[in-house]
């Protein structure tokens, strides 16, 4: 499973980059404003920023909800750098526009998902990447993983090449559910990732194993 962080912090990059583990980025524009980018020359250079930070693909949400909008965003958005994938509403001006990108040989990410329905339409479009919110989900008290796991039913009954990418992953146990079911990708905060580091029993063994250390030494 790969392992995107979903962040416009160049801080929090750079430390799961360094962890060695780290395929890409994920951003919104609510991600963006929490890190006080604005404007959209400010964006486009916070984008080639996070791409000068990774390896990997950095999804890149446009803001337009017209046809037209979208491909005019997606078509400045791909010409920062070859890892950019076009992040496309769940919309039906964004399934066209999956479509177009996708015949011109774009990579997309179809965001804001929450149904099989929804995921289905956005594989036949073509979309790279599919973007399930989990995390929403169980908010309102709805199965987020079954949805992941209904998805990849679908995905493996066609061959749909769309990879699912777990969204809105809030903590440990989302990400280790979502590796059994088979999601794809995962992307959420840092710390969702670095507790995948922490148990007691490891904490308790170094400790240990560093005490026993020291008497003779």
């Amino acid at each position: 499973m790969k392992f995107f962080i979903d962040t416009a912090n160049l801080d929090e990059i750079k430390e799961a980059q360094d962890m060695g583990i780290l395929d890409g980025v994920t951003t919104n524009p609510s991600l963006m404003a929490k890190e006080g980018i604005t404007g959209k020359e400010n964006i486009m250079e916070h984008y080639k920023k996070i791409c000068d930070l990774v390896d990997g693909d950095v999804s890149a949400e446009v803001i337009s909800t017209d046809f037209d909008g979208i491909i005019a965003e997606g078509e400045k958005l791909v010409k920062i750098s070859p890892q950019i994938v076009i992040k496309v509403p769940m919309i039906k001006e964004g399934v066209k526009a999956i479509k177009y990108f996708t015949d011109k040989g774009y990579r997309t990410n179809c965001t804001l998902v929450f149904s099989v329905g929804q995921a289905l339409l956005a594989a036949k479009a073509g979309a790279t990447y599919v973007s399930p919110f989990i995390g929403r989900l169980d908010d309102i008290s709805t199965d987020g993983l079954g949805l992941i796991a209904d998805i990849r039913l679908i995905y493996d009954n066609y061959g749909y090449e769309t990879q699912i990418l777990a969204a809105s992953v809030r903590h440990v146990m989302h990400i280790i559910d979502c590796a059994k079911i088979g999601a794809d990708v995962m992307t959420g905060g840092l710390s969702s990732i670095t507790g995948l580091l922490k148990h007691p029993l490891t904490d308790s063994g170094l400790e240990k194993f560093l005490a026993d250390y020291n008497k003779g030494n």
